[in-house]
């Protein structure tokens, strides 16, 4: 059976691919391509965030508020982004 953290490491791939393809397609809306990397910018916040937590605190990062907080901060500021870029598009669009 395949443990979670190989699971986590290997979604890694797809999403770099879907990364990669909406870069490239140019159909996606460059704040929006914005908001999906900063997703990247999540998790690579998050792992040391967690890892500091079992190792100082003994506890999950779910359980030590104030850095399950600030790692949250960015996968706010990346929805954020997705949200307003696809916001911009359709209201370009309906300008047009």
């Amino acid at each position: 059976m395949i443990s979670k953290d190989t699971l986590f490491a290997l979604s890694l791939f797809p999403y770099l691919g879907f990364l990669w393809v909406i870069t490239k397609s140019g159909l996606f809306p460059r704040l929006a391509v914005i908001g999906f990397y900063l997703t990247l910018l999540f998790v690579a916040v998050t792992i040391p965030a967690g890892v500091y937590a079992l190792h100082k605190y003994s506890h999950t990062l779910a359980d030590v508020d104030f850095l399950h907080g600030g790692a949250e901060v960015f996968l706010t500021l990346s929805n954020i982004l997705v949200v307003l870029g696809f916001r911009q598009a359709i209201q370009e669009s309906s300008n047009s």
